[in-house]
């Protein structure tokens, strides 16, 4: 991200959310978008290769708009139940400029939707973070999301 403001965002929502989990943002770079079908599918399947060969071996999040919609409730209580069952280190994907290849897709434990709208990818990374904070605010009863 190189945009000042969404980083101011994303940093201010990971300091937040530290207070609840060791929070690591690790980025891959995005590669130039081909004009043509297949050379857009050859970029997207690199993209996810150098993803997973960068993501620790934890339960992996893939975020895609076909996902799973939650709201807000509902995700943090997912995490309640991930966390009860003894799992608590997660991976999450974002996808660059083509999204994610379906190598990324087919390995994630849970594809989940941010929304059925479309993001910037910076926005996304933001909105995710938020998210997650806000999913710690909920199961630890404490005000921010009422």
């Amino acid at each position: 991200m190189k945009e000042p403001f969404y980083l101011a965002a994303q940093e201010e929502y990971r300091k937040r959310l530290e207070k609840y989990a060791r929070v690591s943002i690790l980025e891959v770079a995005d590669d130039p978008v081909p004009k043509g079908g297949k050379d857009r599918l050859l970029v997207k399947d690199r993209q996810g290769k150098r993803l997973l060969k960068r993501a620790p071996n934890f339960f992996r999040v893939a975020v895609d708009p076909r996902g799973k919609p939650f709201s807000s409730e509902e995700l943090a209580a997912w995490f309640g139940e991930q966390m009860n069952t003894g799992r608590g280190d997660f991976t999450f994907f974002l996808g660059g400029t083509l999204g994610l290849p379906k190598s990324v897709l087919e390995k994630s434990g849970l594809i989940l939707s941010l929304s059925r709208l479309t993001f910037p990818h910076q926005l996304a990374r933001v909105i995710l973070v938020e998210q997650l904070y806000r999913s710690m605010r909920i199961l630890h009863h404490e005000p921010y999301h009422y």
